[in-house]
């Protein structure tokens, strides 16, 4: 699948100075143009649509640079239909316009080309089983977070602190489906898994696709399937862990690919740095790819 992954920004690569065809890429990679930018994101640290304006402005400050071609030129070379537009994008990267750092022959900021390998790091097991639900809905409240991936999310925190007692009963009440109990959802607003990037964040219970309660928020999730990861350790460092691995080790190795869907999260609230046992569920889906199988 690694390989696949290269191959696919090998494409990018191939046409940076052109639009950017990111599905042709995914379908280069044998997945879906969604999993595509959510593995991408969750392996690089930042979202498809940045590392390519970074690479393409990193070619272009190179020839900015250069003094040869005209700035014109070099804004239609790398698809831009005015010199406005890829002055903005220029200084978005280098934090100075290209007419500046032509004259002042100025430090610009590059970013390197990348490509994925597999690095063995101990012999962590993974503990899943995949499961077929039917549609259902989460019952609960939700605020705008955003991630964190090390040490507490002081705003999901304060988000689980502003709950009150007749709220969490209510929810309790309509809990009747898997996963039971009270848990907490993250529902993904874009492709970034960086820090900082915004998630709905909700704390609630899984019920039937008919319950309601007029005090709290509702959240339909269409049937689907999920994989089930079982984890013990301290938390919260165990629960990000657990989080980055299955996106860095599990989908790489494994013939699924994750959907678009809320990550639900169960597992009871202990002090930081106890051990904690906890259910983490990811919607996915099987993807393109299967061992000795290509790209079609």
């Amino acid at each position: 699948m690694l390989e696949r992954l290269n191959q696919a920004l090998d494409h990018l690569e191939a046409h940076l100075e052109r639009e950017v065809d990111i599905a042709e890429a995914a379908r280069i990679a044998a997945m879906s143009e969604y999993h595509f930018r959510r593995l991408f994101s969750t392996l690089a640290g930042m979202p498809l649509t940045v590392y390519v304006r970074r690479r393409r402005m990193t070619l272009a400050g190179a020839e900015v640079l250069s003094g040869e071609p005209t700035l014109l030129d070099v804004a239609v070379r790398y698809g831009y239909g005015s010199g406005e537009a890829f002055a903005r994008a220029f200084r978005s990267v280098h934090g100075i316009g290209p007419g500046e750092a032509r004259r002042t022959g100025a430090v610009l900021t590059a970013q390197p080309r990348m490509s994925f390998r597999v690095v063995v790091e101990g012999s962590t097991t993974m503990r899943y089983r995949i499961v077929e639900k039917e549609r259902f809905r989460i019952v609960g409240r939700k605020a705008r977070v955003p991630l964190v991936h090390e040490g507490v999310n002081a705003a999901a925190a304060a988000h689980l602190e502003s709950l009150d007692e007749r709220a969490v009963a209510r929810m309790k009440e309509l809990s009747d489906r898997e996963p039971e109990g009270v848990l907490s959802a993250a529902v993904h607003l874009t492709d970034s898994r960086e820090d900082g990037a915004e998630a709905d964040y909700w704390i609630g219970v899984v019920t039937g696709p008919e319950a309601a309660a007029e005090d709290l928020d509702a959240l339909d999730v269409p049937a689907g399937t999920w994989a089930v990861f079982d984890n013990r350790g301290p938390y919260p460092r165990a629960l990000q862990e657990l989080w980055r691995d299955v996106f860095t080790q599990w989908f790489p190795s494994n013939p699924y690919a994750s959907r678009p869907g809320p990550e639900l999260l169960r597992t009871r609230p202990v002090e930081i740095g106890a051990e904690a046992d906890s259910q983490l569920w990811i919607p996915v889906e099987l993807s393109g790819w299967s061992a000795g199988s290509s790209p079609s």
